[in-house]
């Protein structure tokens, strides 16, 4: 089920975008939301499939929630879709 949950958060264009945010360093809640032009709950659940993916981990501080990206999983991943392609370099 966790690749599936994995694949599923991927699909998404605002969870993409919430990733590419987040790989430059951890961003609060707000910081993310204020990037997109969607209600502040829609962003919550986009967070929320990005946490169960385990693509992202948060943090509270305070009254604030920050996230960062769980870069074991995108490792992962990456490894199968090398995987997947097989080796085109040794049969070169």
């Amino acid at each position: 089920m966790g690749f599936q949950n994995t694949m599923r958060a991927l699909a998404d264009p605002i969870r993409r975008e919430i990733l590419n945010m987040l790989k430059t360093g951890r961003r609060s809640a707000g910081e993310i939301t204020d990037h997109f032009a969607v209600t502040g709950a829609s962003v919550s659940r986009h967070l929320s499939v990005l946490k169960e993916a385990d693509l992202v981990r948060d943090t509270r501080e305070g009254k604030f929630i920050y996230y960062e990206l769980n870069a074991s999983v995108l490792e992962e991943i990456m490894l199968w879709i090398t995987d997947l392609r097989g080796e085109c370099d040794d049969q070169e």
